[in-house]
């Protein structure tokens, strides 16, 4: 077994941090898991784990809920296709608005998913849709009986509790500037689904470079530790609390559980400062065991 010295006090903060919480018997009752995408183009290969975890190539009901689109009819029938394409056998669209989601009609068209898959767009569109209605209440019954809840970009920012709108307090006048400090007090943030209480999830996150807003939250929140899903890779958080990484790039924690952070004053300065702040990169393969508290190098093999 090869474990990473270097990331092993994560795996502890780990530990502590969902031993600590309330949120601790929630985790492991459930006997679901969480596929997250982190946007951009989706490998068969990441697709196919995620049919494969919601049993679409047997007996499996995956249902892609396309409320974060613009375009949602044609996203919805995209993205059902393409898990069509790839073997699912039972894959559908299903589009509600506020209204709709109210309804136990629309509730009851959730009965019997394996699979719940959340696709890009706004996250703000999406939480606007079925946030705190008794739709989005029954996704997280399904999650607890043993379905997958996945999603890609805006569908991935849901899956925390504090999530990331995109948006500024403070913009630049040039967009290309945007987010372009560590600061407080800017990051525009709402309440997400909360699959995920104590971590704070952004997406596209290399490509599109967003460092600056999650380490910024991360000063802000330092109980929460701050995951970067890069595109084209997919974060799984099984039952038993371990997560693997797959596809083509990276996964970023942050984590300043125990850093030290400066006090913030923001009527002097809006910058934010700390010691000891702990990151690690994890490629495709690499698992992190929550209870063993060891990562897992995608070279172990099993005796």
């Amino acid at each position: 077994m090869k474990i990473k010295p270097i990331a092993t006090s994560l795996l502890l903060s780990f530990f502590l941090l969902f031993n600590c919480s309330n949120h601790t018997t929630k985790i492991f009752s459930t006997k679901g898991h969480l596929f997250i995408i982190g946007g951009g183009k989706r490998p068969d290969s990441v697709m196919k784990k995620f049919i494969q975890l919601a049993d679409g190539f047997d007996k499996g009901k995956i249902l892609v809920l396309p409320m974060a689109s613009g375009d949602p009819m044609d996203v919805g029938m995209y993205q059902a296709n393409q898990m069509t394409e790839l073997g699912a056998k039972n894959v559908s669209f299903l589009f509600v608005t506020r209204e709709e989601a109210m309804m136990d009609s629309s509730v009851q068209k959730l009965n019997g998913a394996t699979g719940i898959f959340f696709s890009g767009g706004s996250q703000t569109r999406l939480v606007e849709a079925i946030g705190g209605t008794p739709f989005e209440e029954k996704i997280h019954q399904l999650y607890q009986q043993g379905a997958v809840i996945g999603g890609t970009s805006a569908g991935a920012a849901v899956m925390s509790e504090i999530m990331i709108t995109g948006d500024e307090k403070r913009p630049d006048e040039r967009k290309d500037r945007a987010f372009n400090r560590i600061e407080g007090a800017n990051i525009v943030t709402e309440t997400g689904f909360g699959f995920l209480k104590n971590m704070i999830i952004d997406q596209h996150f290399i490509r599109r470079k967003r460092h600056n807003r999650l380490i910024s939250l991360v000063l802000e929140n330092t109980k929460k530790v701050g995951i970067g899903i890069d595109e084209s890779t997919a974060l799984i958080v099984y039952p038993d609390l371990t997560l693997e990484i797959i596809g083509e790039n990276s996964v970023i924690f942050y984590d300043a559980r125990n850093s030290q952070p400066a006090p913030f004053d923001s009527t002097k300065s809006y910058n934010l400062a700390a010691s000891n702040i702990k990151m690690h990169i994890l490629t495709d393969g690499y698992r992190i065991n929550l209870i063993t508290n060891e990562i897992i190098d995608p070279d172990y093999e099993e005796n």
